[in-house]
């Protein structure tokens, strides 16, 4: 039988174009147009233009990097970081930081326009932490390379797996911030440390926690050397094997207003500390809470937002999908002495019906979940029982994709605010606030 083949579309990955960049998107990527199709520009800024390489050639799109400008924006920066062009942790390094805030909200703006037909949003200033050493908490990539046997210490570069040496990192808090170094030496000491494949550290208010995952077991003798290695930084250094608890003598804490909220290091937390303290007071200012409001909080982790709403609320239910966060959220009511708070465990993309956590008294909504958005129990939700819906979203497509379910059940966008969370990154935090018509 005869065979056809057709024949193969050559591959432009690769090639250098030139593009005239006219926007940017919200992860930071220059946009340009590039014989009728939309190209992402990595590196690029919105008003330059450049010589790019494609990294990906679709049918509506091409993904590109920038290789060399041709026409710099008065807003381009040298980066402050040895590392930026490897690492993956910062991708607007590159962008004045007065501006990155401006680029954001552009970004956010057209998303909303285009998921939620909302032209003209209120539009209130942004909160905003020190440029550097804002970062708490972060996780140390780990690998041993058998060829130079040594223990590989630092972040993945971008899109890959490929872990970059770090020697610092202006972006953790200033603890961590120059002990990367110190961090990589201490680990190759000894070769029983290979097997260590993360570290997590954690800026928390009462002391700095350093966890190491290992996958091989390491002995007592051989932990209390590697503690001596930091004994005058008095770090509070914990292993985790994945088969037994972690044992902590006291537990990290963060402070804000009169509230102590204590964590383990395996729950969420905001990583900026000056951001989530300003985010909960905003919260509390423009929701205005009375003494007979009753606050369904969803997502509520650990009881971030909902420990503070209590204090002003009737009543506030917190539901949580992660059994140790709402275990958390309950002990730290408890340590609060909150009485008017009840947190619940419950996978909140599963069917409303019959959760025991909800009731019609409810009338405000505080929403806080992840990259996912809410979209499915929004769907569920009875919304039209709920006076005021506050929104918290750490990823802009799906705010103005949820925002849209709201806006069509009769509510309004009466403030709308970036958090910026994460300076010199591409991450969109935003706060809403949805009132009834």
């Amino acid at each position: 039988m005869a065979q056809f083949f057709r024949a193969k579309a050559s591959s432009s990955k690769g090639k250098t174009i030139e593009l005239a960049v006219e926007s940017m998107d919200h992860q930071g990527r220059g946009v340009a147009k590039h014989q009728g199709k939309v190209c992402f520009v990595d590196g690029a800024l919105a008003g330059e233009r450049v010589k790019a390489q494609i990294q990906q050639d679709k049918s509506k799109l091409i993904i590109a990097k920038t290789i060399k400008l041709q026409q710099s924006s008065e807003h381009r920066v040298n980066p402050f970081c040895e590392h930026y062009n490897e690492c993956g942790g910062c991708q607007l390094q590159h962008l004045a930081h007065t501006e990155q805030l401006n680029a954001k909200q552009q970004a956010l703006s057209k998303l909303f326009a285009k998921f939620a037909k909302a032209e003209q949003l209120p539009w209130q200033a942004s909160i905003e932490s020190e440029p550097t050493h804002y970062r708490r908490a972060a996780r140390i990539a780990c690998f041993y390379d058998k060829q130079s046997q040594q223990l590989k210490v630092g972040f993945r570069s971008a899109k890959s797996k490929h872990i970059v040496d770090i020697k610092k990192c202006d972006v953790l808090s200033t603890p961590f911030a120059n002990s990367l170094e110190k961090l990589r030496v201490a680990l190759n000491s000894n070769k029983v440390y290979s097997s260590v494949s993360h570290v997590q550290l954690c800026d928390a208010d009462n002391g700095q926690y350093l966890l190491l995952r290992h996958t091989k077991p390491i002995n007592e003798s051989h932990k209390e050397k590697f503690a001596s290695l930091f004994s005058e930084d008095n770090w509070h250094l914990l292993w985790d094997d994945a088969k037994q608890p972690i044992h902590y003598e006291v537990l990290p804490n963060y402070l804000v207003a009169d509230l102590a909220f204590e964590f383990k290091l395996s729950n969420f937390i905001q990583v900026n500390r000056a951001v989530n303290e300003k985010m909960l007071l905003q919260a509390q200012t423009w929701l205005l809470l009375k003494e007979d409001d009753q606050v369904l909080d969803l997502f509520c982790g650990i009881g971030n937002f909902s420990l503070l709403m209590a204090k002003q609320a009737n009543r506030v239910i917190g539901v949580e999908g992660s059994e140790s966060s709402v275990a958390m959220a309950k002990q730290n009511a408890h340590t609060n002495k909150i009485s008017n708070v009840q947190f619940f465990c419950s996978d909140l993309t599963t069917p409303l019906a019959g959760a025991q956590w909800f009731c019609d008294t409810l009338n405000v909504l505080l929403l806080d979940p992840s990259r996912t958005g809410a979209y499915e129990i929004l769907q569920q939700m009875p919304l039209q029982q709920f006076e005021k819906v506050l929104y918290v979203s750490c990823d802009p497509v799906t705010l103005a994709r949820d925002s849209a379910l709201l806006l069509q059940a009769g509510f309004e966008i009466r403030k709308i605010g970036l958090m910026n969370m994460f300076p010199h990154t591409g991450h969109i935090e935003t706060m809403a606030l949805f009132q009834r018509r």
